[in-house]
């Protein structure tokens, strides 16, 4: 039997790369999927070819997601996987010294408010039944510090500590509503595109950006999706406020070549 069959699930940010990748996965292993993003066009195209249902959610919106708990009022999973990198206006400045206020507050506006906002609907939903699985998409810059981008390091090591907090939370209810979280580094994911390019050098600056990466290539989405399917499954049963590293050896310690 497929490992999700019968459970609802809904991902944020999912239009594209890491969501678009756990959102397919969920359904192969059997979920009914609620897909989310503030792309609209590109989320409900998605969702119509994956078999999901598509819903409208800035994530850091609490009215969004009182709008999607009407819509969708029994979960059963939850993935926040929505998030910016800062970047994406052009605001490129986001060293400790030099960081705009407005800066840091957009991204953690999404990055974090977003997920306390998910979790909060999360368990609103699923305390119901007792029982759900609620997974976090934290990043390896969680776990280090970041001197260029630290509103986006500081946001992913805060969606760590506070999976931690929604777990222990459940737990002290008496709810089997279990969250983790999912650190990755260097996922082939659109947000690469602009830095590659599809030039002759492309598979040059793809080594280079995985140089110090022991297994010495990018992560592909689907991986992060097998595991986001583990969690959400009853394989993952006993797995609770854990934090779960995906980046081909890189915090392992010092950089290591096979052989």
């Amino acid at each position: 039997m497929p490992r999700l069959q019968n459970k609802t699930a809904l991902i944020t940010g999912a239009a594209q790369g890491i969501g678009a990748a756990i959102a397919k996965a969920f359904i192969d292993e059997g979920a009914q999927v609620i897909l989310t993003d503030i792309d609209d066009e590109a989320g409900l195209a998605y969702a119509d070819q994956i078999g999901a249902t598509y819903h409208h959610l800035d994530v850091s919106s609490p009215e969004d997601w009182t709008s999607v708990l009407a819509a969708h009022p029994k979960l059963d999973i939850l993935v926040n996987n929505a998030g910016i990198t800062g970047f994406e206006s052009g605001e490129l400045v986001q060293d400790p010294e030099n960081v705009s206020l407005d800066a840091w507050h957009a991204v953690h506006a999404v990055n974090l408010d977003g997920v306390l906002l998910g979790c909060q609907t999360a368990i609103k939903s699923m305390k119901a039944s007792g029982a759900g699985s609620i997974i976090n998409i934290s990043s390896r810059s969680g776990l280090v510090g970041i001197p260029g981008a630290a509103a986006y390091a500081s946001s992913k090591a805060a969606i760590i500590n506070h999976t931690r907090t929604v777990a222990l939370y459940c737990a002290q209810q008496g709810w089997r509503i279990r969250c983790n979280a999912i650190a990755p580094a260097a996922i082939l994911t659109p947000i690469w595109e602009p830095m590659l390019g599809d030039g002759p050098d492309r598979e040059e600056k793809m080594a280079a950006l995985v140089a110090d990466t022991p297994l010495k290539r990018f992560g592909q989405p689907a991986e992060v999706a097998a595991l986001a399917v583990m969690l959400a499954s009853d394989d993952a049963a006993y797995m609770t406020g854990e934090m779960l590293t995906l980046d081909g050896g890189l915090l392992a310690g010092s950089a290591a070549s096979p052989g």
